[in-house]
């Protein structure tokens, strides 16, 4: 099918060579990791750990600007988050399916990464494509770890791989998170990350038409969004977080946070 000949472009790799990934984010869309969990990927990135994104699609839907724009504004945000690397998958937007041919081509990109985390589109949200996604995310990553279920990457037969854990980043629809990661020191990061999509976001030079999302009111909400979740942890700003499995930890001491100054 057409989808399978995805575009794809490095930071810091400009080679086809495996590589292993700390955390992977997936999401439906390019400029859907940077509004949801770009405070935790930079806080990680800035941590040493190797992380990096796929976009499943090129957003070809978008009311505004172009695949092309699109795909350059993505590749800056991911210098502004200190990326490894950053792939597309190539998938149909708006009509990409949870089915058995999507979920084999994912498991390509989950076996190629071998991420410890998986940070995926919420499981419901505004936009059907995120909670569409947020599906297909978690039973791939499940079925990757299937031996029997065999995958080729540049002609190569792929071992079988699964995350050790799966979380869903929250999104436009407010849902009550399972964790909230403090992002306080690298929220204006954030902000510049979400920024470099200058064709989708609010722009008082633009004469695109206006959408939900290209108001000055939705940078505001992002904002309030984050300084909400940072107050429900003692902390300026938060990202929240979904979980399908019972979290653990090995330390009682491991759940606190330094005190804000």
């Amino acid at each position: 099918m057409s989808w399978f000949s995805s575009f794809w472009f490095y930071i810091f790799a400009a080679h086809f060579i495996a590589m292993k990934l700390d955390i992977l984010a997936i999401a439906a869309h390019p400029d859907d990791v940077e509004l949801s969990c770009a405070g935790t990927l930079i806080r990680h990135a800035l941590a040493g750990q190797a992380v990096g994104v796929l976009d499943l699609t090129e957003s070809q839907l978008s009311t505004r600007g172009s695949v092309e724009l699109r795909q350059q504004e993505a590749k800056n945000a991911s210098t502004v988050m200190g990326l490894k690397v950053r792939m597309n998958a190539g998938m149909e937007d708006g009509f990409f399916r949870n089915d058995e041919e999507h979920q084999r081509h994912l498991i390509k990109y989950i076996r190629y990464f071998r991420p410890e985390i998986v940070l995926g589109n919420s499981l419901s949200d505004r936009h059907p494509d995120h909670s569409r996604a947020g599906r297909l995310i978690a039973d791939a990553c499940f079925y990757s770890g299937l031996q029997k279920i065999q995958t080729e990457w540049e002609g190569q037969l792929q071992e079988a791989w699964r995350p050790k854990r799966v979380y869903h980043y929250i999104q436009d629809r407010f849902l009550e998170p399972d964790f909230i990661v403090d992002i306080a020191d690298v929220f204006n990061k954030k902000m510049e990350a979400i920024n470099c999509y200058s064709s989708q976001f609010y722009n008082p030079g633009s004469d695109e038409p206006a959408t939900y999302i290209s108001s000055g009111d939705f940078m505001d909400q992002i904002r309030a969004k984050d300084q909400l979740f940072g107050k429900r942890i003692g902390v300026r700003y938060g990202e929240g977080f979904k979980s399908e499995n019972v979290l653990g930890v090995s330390s009682l001491s491991s759940l606190i946070l330094p005190e804000m100054p």
